[in-house]
């Protein structure tokens, strides 16, 4: 009961808003879609949420995570190096892949300066790399906190709804009822998504969301911008 107890206190942490990994710098796209109008209201806001995890975190980003979680449960270093390669290679713009990096090496760094995570048998890999992406981070951090697969899967999922509905909260803008509600029906989705995702060759997943990678690459031009580009 206490070894459960405290796997999902790691969980909470690891998914917390407060862990310094960056992820509130960057809107995803998010503030170039609310600056064409795309999203303009909690509807919208849903609809782009909705969409990304339908589209993108069942055919990418949840299978490359349980992959990188696998690899390294059964001490594959070669798969990890290999999903690592492909991780990087989904990201559709150069906003995306500098975000997804930024936030891996902040992990890391984290992970390295925790202290109590020193005698896992897993920090001997999180000493071979000085940069990671997110997900395979967010994989490593996973085993070093002894979790569960499925349970890294919710969190990795949620810590996406989080970000994208905080930033909607300042961009479209939403009140905090509104946004409270946006969650708890984004949330209802995370289920479908860890159950649903694409299992299948490494090669054969991606994603293609070519109105999230235009936002993407406008963000950088945009005349008044609260977050990284």
């Amino acid at each position: 009961m206490m070894t459960r107890h405290l796997a999902l206190t790691r969980l909470l942490q690891l998914c917390s808003a407060n862990l310094p990994v960056g992820g509130f710098s960057f809107s995803q796209g998010l503030e170039q879609a609310v600056e064409l109008g795309w999203v303009d209201s909690a509807d919208s806001t849903y609809n782009w949420c909705h969409t990304y995890l339908r589209q993108a975190m069942l055919h990418s980003d949840l299978p490359l995570l349980a992959k990188q979680f696998d690899a390294l449960q059964d001490n594959n270093s070669a798969a990890f190096s290999q999903n690592e390669s492909w991780i990087r290679a989904t990201r559709e713009s150069s906003e995306l892949l500098m975000a997804d990096q930024a936030m891996g090496k902040a992990m890391l760094r984290l992970l390295t300066n925790l202290d109590e995570l020193q005698h896992s048998q897993y920090y001997g890999e999180l000493q071979q790399h000085s940069t990671l992406s997110f997900i395979s981070s967010f994989a490593l951090a996973a085993c070093l906190f002894d979790m569960q697969q499925d349970d890294m899967l919710t969190g990795f999922t949620w810590a996406y709804i989080d970000n994208q509905i905080a930033a909607a909260t300042k961009l479209v803008p939403l009140g905090q009822t509104q946004s409270q509600n946006l969650l708890f029906k984004l949330a209802a989705v995370i289920p479908h998504c860890v159950t649903d995702y694409q299992r299948g060759p490494v090669e054969e997943l991606g994603q293609s969301l070519v109105g999230l990678s235009m936002a993407s690459s406008w963000h950088e031009q945009q005349y008044s911008r609260l977050f990284r580009s």
